[in-house]
């Protein structure tokens, strides 16, 4: 079957949006939104802590955790109504979180809290969106679930008191991003999450008739009047034929790019990724390319699936970069600790910034479902982005080298080079550091390899490994 080439599901109008970085400031301005919600909010997410604190650090840190907010606001508005949508295997990993059960209970027997575990999905596949709906006229999407772990300032301190689990343990720094949207394209999410519920087996929602225009309270607003695109990911099932904008949207920002390509991912894992970039780099004026990088996956399977993976994918790409325009970097604490990437970013040429749930491996691409958004400072009605995407990239780098945006701006003019604009900025402290391919084990290997712990789809998941290959394309260039 002829797959789609579409790139976006919708491209609508967005009268304000932002770029959030760091779960200090999403959580902050998600508990302004919410608490401005006057008939619906709807949550969608790949996990849900209740007991989390929505802190923000500049503030009262002692707020109510997530449980108790949400019940205080059905409370104090009789005619809100309130919809959360989480992936059903991780809801009954949370289950057995300490007090969470409890909450649960306490949100399932109120009338205007809505709960639902989402199972329509393929074996070993996920719901990997984190949206959230106020009123159908603002939207929050991108990379940040509403759960434990994920709270952490921009100065990624090596010991922060608000990085405390409820069990009083402490974890480590970590580093995300989501987006703010208020208008139509807001209302096309609210319309995707409904989807979504319904799909999960939940009772149909109506669209809001008259949709209330809010904004969180100290949020900056960064764009005015853009058009926005929305992609996403669905596998094929019962019939439904799959949805591969997120994956037609890579590619074709990788083919598009002419300066370069910054991104900040949580994996580096995908064939298809691995293949588009390998044909930029063999270009004798092809753009640089930069991926921020955790140090190493978290958990105790993804390491071997996904570090294994970008192992041999960054081996086999060193090979093709003759002209030495491909970096991979990890950002550290003052101290040398690690700090977690979970971010999901694509700027291309400051001209384009992409920002969602979806990783650069094939699960993200074929396998979950996934929602990224991007706006293109090259249409017509977004002419004037480009400084606006080039500053929110700047602050990035200047976030993750512990220097100054206007530091880093102007070693980048100097060095007339983003790989060497980082380079000449990285310090012993806090900074980036080059990735350097790990030495790996046969299994380790094989797993890479075979793709058998990321594959390529509901199909490949019970497909002979002899048909699969992580290099299918990429050393075929290599021989050339």
């Amino acid at each position: 079957m002829l797959k789609s080439t579409k790139l976006f599901w919708r491209t609508e109008n967005a009268s304000k949006a932002a770029i959030i970085v760091d779960a200090d400031n999403y959580f902050a301005h998600a508990r302004s939104a919410m608490e401005q919600a006057q008939q619906r909010i709807v949550l969608i997410g790949w996990d849900f802590d209740t007991r989390i604190a929505l802190t923000d650090s500049r503030k009262d840190p002692d707020v109510q955790n997530l449980g108790d907010f949400i019940y205080r606001l059905v409370k104090a508005r009789p005619g809100l109504e309130i919809y959360i949508l989480r992936w059903r295997f991780g809801a009954f990993k949370a289950l057995f979180r300490g007090t969470n059960i409890f909450t649960l209970i306490k949100w399932m027997w109120h009338k205007h809290i809505h709960t639902k575990l989402d199972s329509v999905h393929p074996p070993g596949a996920s719901h990997h969106q984190k949206i959230a709906i106020i009123d159908d006229h603002f939207a929050f999407c991108g990379g940040i679930d509403m759960t434990g772990d994920r709270w952490d300032t921009r100065e990624h301190l090596d010991h922060n008191e608000g990085r405390t689990r409820p069990n009083g343990e402490e974890y480590g720094p970590w580093h995300d991003a989501t987006s703010a949207l208020q208008g139509k394209a807001a209302s096309a999410l609210a319309e995707l999450s409904r989807y979504r519920w319904e799909r999960a087996g939940g009772k149909a929602i109506g669209p809001l008739s008259d949709p209330v225009a809010i904004w969180p309270v100290d949020l900056e607003v960064q764009f005015k009047d853009v058009d926005v695109g929305i992609s996403r990911t669905e596998p094929e099932l019962n019939g439904r034929e799959a949805i591969l904008e997120i994956e037609n949207l890579f590619l074709d920002q990788i083919a598009r790019a002419k300066k370069f390509i910054y991104a900040e991912n949580q994996y580096f894992a995908s064939r298809r990724i691995g293949e588009a970039v390998a044909i930029r780099l063999q270009e004798p004026d092809g753009p640089e390319i930069v991926i921020v990088c955790p140090e190493s996956a978290e958990g105790w399977l993804e390491p071997m699936a996904m570090d294994s993976a970008r192992a041999r994918l960054f081996d086999a790409l060193h090979k093709v970069d003759v002209n030495d325009r491909f970096r991979i970097y990890h950002p550290v604490t003052k101290a040398g600790k690690p700090i977690y990437v979970h971010a999901k970013i694509l700027i291309v040429d400051d001209d384009i910034i992409r920002i969602g749930s979806a990783n650069m491996n094939n699960r993200s691409l074929r396998l979950d479902t996934e929602c990224d958004i991007a706006i293109d400072a090259t249409c017509a009605r977004n002419a004037g982005c480009s400084d606006t995407i080039r500053n929110i990239r700047m602050d990035l780098l200047a976030e993750h080298l512990d220097i100054e945006t206007q530091t880093f701006y102007d070693l980048q003019q100097e060095q007339g080079s983003i790989i060497g604009a980082i380079e000449k900025a990285m310090s012993a402290g806090r900074s980036l550091k080059r990735y350097v391919v790990p030495d790996l084990s046969q299994t380790e290997q094989f797993v890479a390899d075979n793709e058998v712990l990321d594959p390529e789809g509901p199909d490949e998941s019970f497909e002979p490994l002899a048909k699969r290959n992580l290099f299918r394309g990429i050393l075929r260039r290599s021989k050339r």
